[in-house]
C-alpha cells in the first residue's frame, strides 16, 4: 500500500539523500550534508525544521509540537538573523550557528529512527529519539532544550562578534527556554502556588506555551539593532512581560539554571548563571538589568501570589 506525504521520513520527502544500501554512511553525516545544503536559504531552513513533524509517529501526528519553534524560526527569518553571511545585509553567525544545531540533531534523529546507520553523536540526539519513539510534551522540552543548550555552549566563541544588546537578548532567549521547559515538568518550582496552571502553559502544543517559547513579542524585530541603551530597551518593555519576568521569572533564575542541568544531564547550564545572575553573553559586571523599579506595586502582588521560590 503506497504511504500518505505525513508516513514517509522527513528527509526522503525533501529529496534528501538517504544511507547507502552497504550502510556504509552514519546518520550523523547525512545529516550534516542535508543542513549544509539549507545553510543560506532560510526559507528551506524553515522547511527542513518544520518537515520533521509532518510525519507521524506510531500512527500519531507530531505536527502539534511544532508551532512554538517554527513561529521562533520564523521570527529569526523576519528579522534576518538566517540571512547569508554574503548578503547584502548578514546574518548573525551566533545566531545561524545554534538555529543550524537544533536543526542538525533533528534531521540525524530522523534518519536514524527510520533506519539510517549509526548511533546518536549527541545528547541531543538521543533526547530525540526518545521523543520520536514516545512523543509526549516532556520528551519534547528535553530535546529541543537539549539542542538549544547544545548550540548555545557549543558556539559561545561567536558571542563577542554580537553587539551588547544581542548579547542581553541571548540570555533573555535561555532564560525563556529554560522555564517553559520547568513549566510543565516541575511546574511548583516554576509557579509555586499557581503550579496547577503549569500543564496548560507549559504544554508546547498549546497556545500558552507560545507566551515563553515563541519569544516573538519578546525579543526585537531587527537585526542588528539600532543603537540604544539597554535602559531605553528595557523601559519599552510590554507592561505583561514586564510583570511575568521580573515577578515569576527573575525570582527563580538560579533553581531554573540548576534544575536544568540536573534534567538534562549537563552540569555547565549552571556556569551560564552565577549568583542570580545569568552570564552567558550578558555581563556580571552589569547584572542591574534583571532587576527593575518599573511597575513595584504589580510586580510585589504577583510575587506575593505565587510565592518564594524554594531554596536549594
Amino acid at each position: 500500500m503506497r504511504r500518505r506525504c505525513q508516513d514517509v521520513p522527513m528527509t526522503k520527502r525533501l529529496g534528501g539523500p538517504r544511507p547507502d544500501s552497504d550502510g556504509s554512511t552514519p546518520a550523523a553525516l547525512r545529516a550534516g550534508e542535508l543542513v549544509a545544503a539549507v545553510r543560506d536559504d532560510p526559507a528551506q531552513r524553515l522547511r527542513l525544521a518544520a518537515g520533521f513533524y509532518d510525519q507521524r509517529v506510531g500512527g500519531h501526528s507530531i505536527r502539534a509540537y511544532r508551532r512554538a519553534e517554527v513561529a521562533f524560526m520564523r521570527w529569526q527569518i523576519r528579522c534576518g538573523v538566517l540571512s547569508p553571511m554574503d548578503g547584502a545585509q548578514p546574518g548573525s553567525r551566533w545566531w545561524r550557528a545554534v538555529n543550524e544545531s537544533l536543526l542538525r540533531e533533528a534531521v540525524e534523529a530522523d534518519l536514524l529512527f527510520n533506519g539510517a546507520p549509526g548511533e546518536a553523536s549527541t545528547s541531543g540526539v538521543g533526547h530525540w529519539l526518545t521523543f520520536l519513539r514516545s512523543p509526549t510534551p516532556k520528551a519534547w522540552y528535553r530535546a529541543h532544550n537539549a539542542s538549544v543548550v547544545g548550540g548555545y555552549l557549543r558556539h559561545r566563541d561567536l558571542v563577542p562578534e554580537e553587539g551588547p544588546l544581542e548579547r542581553f537578548f541571548m540570555d533573555v532567549a535561555l532564560l525563556r527556554v529554560l522555564y517553559a521547559h520547568c513549566l510543565l515538568i516541575q511546574p511548583r518550582l516554576a509557579l509555586g502556588r499557581l503550579a496547577m496552571f503549569g500543564q496548560l502553559l507549559g504544554d508546547p502544543r498549546r497556545r500558552g506555551a507560545d507566551l515563553f517559547l515563541s519569544l516573538q513579542d519578546v525579543l526585537p524585530d531587527t537585526y542588528p539593532l539600532a543603537e540604544s541603551s539597554i535602559e531605553k530597551v528595557l523601559a519599552a518593555e510590554n507592561y505583561l512581560a514586564r510583570i511575568i519576568d521580573y515577578g515569576v521569572i527573575t525570582p527563580r533564575i538560579p533553581q531554573l539554571y540548576r534544575y536544568a542541568a540536573d534534567d538534562l544531564d549537563e552540569p555547565r547550564i549552571v556556569e551560564l548563571c552565577t549568583d542570580e545572575f545569568p552570564v552567558y553573553a550578558w555581563p556580571y559586571e552589569h547584572r542591574h538589568v534583571w532587576r527593575t523599579d518599573r511597575s513595584p506595586i504589580a510586580i510585589a502582588l504577583i510575587r506575593a501570589v505565587v510565592g518564594r521560590p524554594p531554596q536549594p
